[in-house]
Formats: structure tokens, sequence, C-alpha cells
């Protein structure tokens, strides 16, 4: 295969609009859900603040940018293997130590979106999975997979985004077993739409949180707080989660993008 060509191919393909390019980021600002953790247990993550430089005056007078206060898991992200301490002694875990080859791959797309309406709580299971792929085809190694929930429809409010009440958090998610059913499958991570990428009872779960205490130990990637993945094929997508090339960062902001065809 003429690899060259191909490139070729794909750019006159977006030029063309052949290919779309599908945003599944949400905005990042004041206003941008963040996940909340009880305060015996950790220290949360500050709000997103964005503050002025200068704005075409006397601080920049033909220019305009600003500095940025977040934390690394803010809003939709990129999930590092030394975020979790399962995957802490990878020298490879960091955001600025992951081969780049691996932001970049084939997205399988689980479409949970009736089933988590119908209950907050919705699990995924292995069942869930070997059902899609006999309907959709095998979830091939080095691949990511992602749930779609529709959940990203609550971004706007960080109440019903979270949709927490006095026994805890409720929003959808993979079982353990899952989890590692796909491990197994040697995928190159795990995505969600809601705000980590584990269910809102995870916490529960043997192990506790699974999407993070497995995926992280198998050197795998997380993406959480994805958007629009009801825009995108089960199969046949390329997914774009690049973080920023942070210093031993442990995960970050992200701009995710898919390559769908138009057709």
């Amino acid at each position: 295969m003429d690899t060259q060509k191909l490139l070729g191919e794909v750019a006159g393909q977006l030029l063309s609009g052949a290919i779309k390019v599908v945003d599944l980021s949400a905005p990042l600002g004041p206003d941008t859900p963040l996940i909340k953790l009880p305060p015996e247990l950790a220290v949360d993550t500050p709000k997103v603040e964005i503050h002025a430089i200068s704005r075409y005056d006397k601080n920049g007078p033909w220019w305009a940018w600003n500095w940025l206060k977040l934390g690394e898991h803010s809003g939709t992200h990129f999930d590092a293997p030394q975020h979790w301490i399962t995957g802490k002694d990878y020298p490879d875990g960091a955001t600025d130590t992951i081969p780049a080859q691996n932001f970049v791959g084939p997205v399988n797309v689980i479409d949970c979106s009736k089933e988590a309406a119908a209950d907050h709580d919705f699990l995924l299971t292995v069942d869930h999975i070997k059902a899609w792929e006999a309907k959709h085809g095998a979830i091939n190694a080095g691949e990511w997979v992602v749930m779609r929930t529709d959940w990203y429809k609550r971004n706007g409010s960080e109440a019903e985004f979270l949709n927490a009440n006095e026994t805890g958090p409720h929003t959808p998610g993979p079982t353990a077993e899952a989890i590692q059913f796909l491990i197994s499958k040697d995928i190159k991570g795990w995505g969600s739409e809601t705000i980590g990428t584990d269910a809102g009872k995870a916490g529960g779960m043997e192990p506790p949180f699974p999407a993070h205490t497995l995926m992280h130990k198998a050197n795998r990637y997380g993406l959480a707080s994805l958007c629009n993945l009801d825009q995108l094929p089960p199969k046949g997508a390329i997914l774009i989660a690049a973080p920023l090339k942070i210093e031993h960062g442990t995960g970050s902001p992200i701009r995710a993008l898919a390559l769908v065809s138009k057709q």
C-alpha cells in the first residue's frame, strides 16, 4: 500500500468535506462541571479560571491573551496511567512520555443511551460488549472503546451532570469485568461522556473504580466528559485525543476530535 498516496487521499477527502471532523469536547471555562469528592477523602480540583493579560489595551496594545488556572482533569480530558496509583511506575505513563502514536486510533462506540436514560446507574457488562460485537464486529487491539450515554447533554449544569444525592453520584459506567475484558482485547483506552471514566457507584466495586484501577494498571488510557458520541458510527471513525505535553502530567484537558465519513 502506498501510504503517502493514501494520506493524500485522506487530505483531499477532508478538504472536500467527505470526511467530517466531529468535535467531541465540551467548552472549558468557569462553569465547566468538575468532580466532587468527599472532603475526608481528597482535595477537589479548583474551578477553572480565565484571567486576561491584555485585550488591545495598555497591557498589550495590539493583542489579546489570557492566563489560565485549571486542573489537569478538568472538562473533556485525558487520563494518563500515572493518574492512578496502579499506573504510577510506568516511565511512559505521563502526558510528556506517552508515544504520540497512542493518541490516535480507530474508535468503537457502544451505544448505551437508552439504557442510561432509563437507569442512571446502568452498568455496561461483558455480555453487553459481546452482543455489540456480534452486531458490529470485533473490537481489535490498539483501538479505543467509548461508551455513548448522551450524558453530555447535561453538561450545562454541574448538578445535573454529577447527578448526586444523599446516596452518592448516579452516573452510568462499566463493570470491573467489562474493563478487564476490554483490556484482554488489548485496547488503547476507554472513554465515557460522564465526569470520569467510572460509574458513579464505582467506589463500591471490587476493585474500587475499576476503569481507573485496571486500565491504568495495564498502562492504558482514559477519556472523560466526551461529547457528541451520538454523531459517530459504531465503527469506522478515527479518534484523536492528544493531551498537552505537560511535564510529568497525570492528564490534560483535550480537544478530542473524530474523523467520520460523511456518507
